[in-house]
């Protein structure tokens, strides 16, 4: 079972449900899930293997699209970003019935070449024994880790209390080449897909519309300026209009 936040309640508009990216949470959501809720009901997720949601042995997007659509009880809005956003392709492929529309946040249906093993590397590397505060663990992540903004976002997965990763890296390295690619897939979702990037991302490419269009019939395309794949937390008052100007 996936560990959900509810923010406001239910309206007349379908309720929005958000996936997060590889080592995110529901939480790293709240914001813009509390800002959008002014008009309808918005679920944020814990994706498997993640936050407080359950720990499994498969991190594949068939599996993922399951977990989504067990949150579902009657058709929704998703958002979805990096793996979320495949997850979320996935659900809406396989179940097109339980998806009204859909907002995919930098990333493209395709098999990706960048592997993020080096960051579980970094975190199993971790001492979690002598760390006391997160300012200690950022130290130390330092020599493996040279971007402050990754750090600071891996670090919000860890509980320094507990001494422990809400993240279960096992699991998420060894099925790290299912997270970078991207299944086959039958049919089409003939709904509403805009795929929302980061104008300094090269994630989406104009290359992939060829893989795009097949799957997605009536995708649009959409770039916010001066961000990368991190496009919600880079410009959330962008991201936060984009996807109002979707749902409106």
């Amino acid at each position: 079972m996936l560990h959900m936040i509810e923010h406001g309640v239910r309206t007349d508009l379908p309720d929005l449900l958000i996936a997060h990216g590889l080592f995110g949470s529901a939480r790293n959501w709240g914001v813009l899930a509390k800002r959008l809720s002014d008009t309808r009901r918005v679920i944020t997720v814990d994706m498997r293997n993640h936050g407080s949601s359950t720990w499994a042995d498969t991190q594949s997007y068939f599996d993922m699209a399951e977990d989504l659509a067990g949150v579902i009880d009657e058709p929704m809005d998703v958002l979805g970003h990096s793996m979320g956003g495949k997850a979320s392709m996935v659900l809406a492929l396989a179940q097109p019935d339980l998806v009204n529309r859909l907002i995919v946040a930098d990333i493209a249906p395709v098999t990706y070449t960048h592997s993020q093993s080096h960051l579980i590397d970094a975190m199993q590397a971790l001492d979690l024994g002598t760390i006391t505060r997160r300012s200690e663990a950022d130290e130390a992540l330092q020599a493996s880790i040279d971007d402050p903004t990754v750090r600071a976002f891996l670090l919000q997965s860890l509980d320094v209390k507990a001494k422990e990763w809400r993240l279960n890296l096992g699991v998420l390295r060894a099925e790290m080449d299912a997270i970078i690619g991207f299944p086959e897939v039958d049919g089409s979702f003939d709904k509403l897909t805009v795929f929302l990037s980061g104008a300094a991302s090269d994630y989406v490419q104009r290359a992939h519309r060829d893989i795009i269009k097949p799957l997605f019939p009536k995708a649009k395309f959409a770039k916010i300026p001066d961000a990368g794949h991190w496009l919600h937390a880079e410009k959330p008052r962008e991201f936060e209009a984009a996807v109002r100007a979707t749902l409106g």
